[in-house]
């Protein structure tokens, strides 16, 4: 056709453009392009060359160039929406059942003080609950102190234990007494090393799922930054000359060959694909992670048990009636009783344990922890090499046409004959299509986070006390060893000592 354009002459040739190469152009151009009201000669395109006419100006190139990039960070998007939307999901499911077991556990140790200490639950229920908030917002992530929060926990229960269980047949306290007697309890030590221990035990099984629940946060970091990757001048010009360069002459249903795609997109994602060998790894290590969440370390069973240890705590101090009283007295002086109130016998001291039946923690044996992870982890196992093959899966499901269809190999429809190159940064420096430099700084960032994390869910890096990534094991005085009140181990513990015993279980679990 060309050369019979060539053969017009020049009335010939503007009869022709008019009535038939102009007709065919209009049809190439989207709603969104304002149409030229002549036969652009291409003289000013930059990526669109052609030796023969052309249909575009060079205001079309770069609007197409906008759009062959919002093209491709919208498939970015679509293709990754499903693992972005498993991590969500998942961040979400596990939040809301660690709040449902935490305010179950609160329900426990609550109705456990009412069976054994029934007129100390009622008054205890206020501090209780902001203990079990605390400790709520502890594993989620929150950077308060859990040693901080048992304590301040037991200083407001003692001057309900004294009042009522160390000295019972004494009428109800004034408020400055017993803000006195509550001031007193960190230097009396009424519990022995319970606080310390409450906090250590719930710090170290709160250490996994926090790290589970950070790296997560970050798996949809990575995603969001992949999604919006900075892409480069090559890699536009590369996407523009695959995607819509066939446009600008008329071949508006030819889609590029796939060996031609293959070396444009993995061009222009290599940065993406060095992210695969650490996504892999990332995978693996929240499956490890995952498999050493039990004993000491499984949040379910620590926070079901609290209830036993408040309780042995609050017996430890009744035993111990004979010296708190006389060290309280020396501290306040002489109890100041508000005005007498008519009480009866029954609502002091303990009550019967057959009195009330307690009934045990319920729990949704399809709705726990372990159950969600492990579910989680097998659908999360099925996108472990997303970013390896990701470049492959835009060209072979979105970009490039099947077997045996005619394409676009960047400079006409015929069959593309350059070497097809693999995948990462080293594999571009044969690229015939987009020359990649360096890796791009934002994913090297995002890798070494990747890193980091991978590291903390390996157990090869213990976090200390401060932010989301230096997980709080708890301080101050601790509890070690495997015995009870009965046998004498009550004491307070060295608190280095205590943090030091749980990080080595952490690493050898």
């Amino acid at each position: 056709m060309y050369l019979f354009i060539y053969c017009l002459g020049e009335e010939e040739l503007s009869l022709f453009t008019e009535n038939v190469l102009f007709p065919r152009c209009r049809s190439t151009y989207p709603p969104w392009l304002t149409i030229p009201t002549f036969i652009p000669t291409g003289s000013d395109l930059q990526v669109c060359l052609s030796k023969n006419l052309t249909c575009c100006t060079k205001k079309m190139e770069e609007r197409y160039q906008v759009a062959a990039r919002r093209d491709i960070q919208n498939l970015l998007q679509t293709t990754s929406s499903s693992l972005k939307f498993l991590i969500s999901r998942n961040v979400a499911a596990f939040q809301e059942t660690v709040e449902s077991l935490v305010h179950q556990a609160e329900n426990h140790t609550h109705a456990v003080l009412l069976h054994t200490y029934r007129d100390l639950a009622g008054p205890a229920a206020a501090p209780l609950g902001e203990f079990f908030t605390d400790v709520g917002l502890f594993v989620l992530g929150s950077e308060l102190s859990l040693e901080e929060a048992s304590q301040r926990f037991f200083d407001a229960l003692f001057p309900l234990v004294y009042e009522r269980l160390v000295e019972p047949d004494l009428s109800r306290m004034s408020l400055s007494y017993s803000e006195c007697v509550r001031a007193s309890c960190r230097d009396l030590g009424p519990y022995g090393g319970a606080p310390g221990r409450l906090a250590a035990l719930i710090s170290r099984a709160s250490m996994p799922g926090r790290v589970f629940l950070q790296a997560l946060h970050l798996g949809v970091e990575v995603i969001n930054t992949t999604d919006h990757i900075q892409l480069s001048r090559e890699c536009r010009r590369g996407l523009l000359r695959m995607s819509y360069c066939p446009h600008c002459q008329g071949l508006t249903t030819s889609k590029p060959c796939m060996g031609y795609c293959l070396n444009v997109v993995r061009g222009c994602l290599a940065s993406l694909a060095e992210v695969d060998a650490h996504w892999r790894e990332f995978v693996r290590s929240l499956e490890t992670l995952s498999t050493r969440m039990h004993g000491a370390q499984d949040l379910e069973q620590v926070l079901l048990e609290v209830h036993g240890l408040v309780r042995d705590a609050v017996a430890h101090a009744q035993r111990n009636t004979p010296r708190l009283s006389a060290q309280v007295r020396r501290v306040c002086g002489d109890p100041v009783r508000q005005q007498p109130e008519q009480v009866s016998s029954g609502q002091h001291g303990s009550v019967g344990r057959d009195s009330i039946p307690l009934k045990g923690a319920v729990r949704n044996a399809d709705d726990t922890l372990s159950n969600r992870r492990k579910e989680f982890l097998s659908s999360l196992r099925l996108h472990r090499a997303f970013y390896g093959g990701l470049a492959d899966q835009l060209c072979v499901s979105d970009l490039a046409p099947g077997d045996g269809t005619a394409c676009w190999n960047g400079a006409g429809v015929a069959s593309y004959t350059l070497r097809v190159v693999g995948n990462g940064i080293k594999a571009q420096a044969e690229n015939p299509e987009v020359k990649v430099k360096e890796a791009d700084p934002v994913i090297s960032q995002v890798i070494d986070k990747l890193k980091h994390i991978n590291q903390l869910l390996q157990g090869k890096s213990i976090p200390k006390l401060g932010t989301l990534d230096q997980i709080e094991t708890g301080s101050g005085d601790g509890y070690s060893g495997d015995c009870d009140d009965e046998d004498g181990c009550w004491g307070s513990g060295n608190g280095a000592a205590e943090r030091r015993r749980i990080e080595t279980m952490y690493m050898e679990a």
